[in-house]
């Protein structure tokens, strides 16, 4: 799987370590998936293309700077990928935000589209998918055949903190060309689910809601 690119920075497993345990508080649980979420970005966007501005002032002479070459659309699925949106746009200034709405059913624990705000043509060139966890992939997947569907050509990433090795496996069994950028990848899937030890349900920590 040469496209999975294990974090291996120390603040991530750090903070991951902490984000495990169940008595956090919502507030810092929001408060380790922004820091865990920059930190990850930092590595997803390490090869954006850029090219030369034209000439700029600096206090003391004429130069030429740097800017991105690309457009980049940043894709949070409904809920939990909202915790990394302003992460992204802090650093990316300039991207375009593309919300897309999926949950998986209980029973099958198959995905399901509840909400699409894709515009009717592509607006970007990249896309980066915000999603803290990938757990069966079957979201995953689903992302990214939308986004394939829709129209992006280029490699799609996603950002993740925790992913289950099955998820991993069945994202790049349907799609060998996405990479993901991940903190911590555990071996357990369990049979509901539920990636072991994982994070819990990230959407109920975030927001603070019971687990029905």
């Amino acid at each position: 799987m040469a496209n999975i690119r294990v974090s291996s920075h120390p603040l991530v497993a750090h903070k991951i370590s902490i984000l495990r345990n169940k008595n956090i508080k919502p507030k810092q649980v929001r408060e380790l998936m922004r820091e865990i979420g920059q930190l990850l970005a930092y590595e997803a966007t390490a090869d954006l293309p850029t090219k030369p501005t034209s000439p700029l002032e600096s206090p003391l002479t004429t130069y030429t700077g740097t800017e991105l070459a690309t457009t980049i659309g940043l894709v949070p699925i409904l809920r939990s990928g909202l915790i990394f949106v302003d992460v992204l746009q802090d650093l990316i200034p300039t991207s375009r935000v593309l919300h897309l709405g999926i949950f998986r059913e209980r029973l099958s624990l198959q995905p399901v589209e509840y909400y699409n705000k894709l515009p009717s043509e592509p607006n970007v060139e990249q896309v980066i998918v915000l999603e803290p966890m990938i757990a069966t992939g079957g979201t995953a997947v689903a992302a990214t055949s939308i986004l394939k569907d829709w129209g992006i050509k280029s490699r799609i990433k996603f950002i993740t903190i925790c992913a289950s090795r099955q998820g991993i496996e069945n994202l790049i069994k349907n799609h060998p060309d996405v990479e993901v950028f991940v903190g911590e990848i555990d071996e357990v899937l369990d049979d509901h689910g539920y990636v072991v030890p994982g994070l819990g349900d990230a959407g109920d920590r975030l927001f603070d809601t019971p687990h029905a």
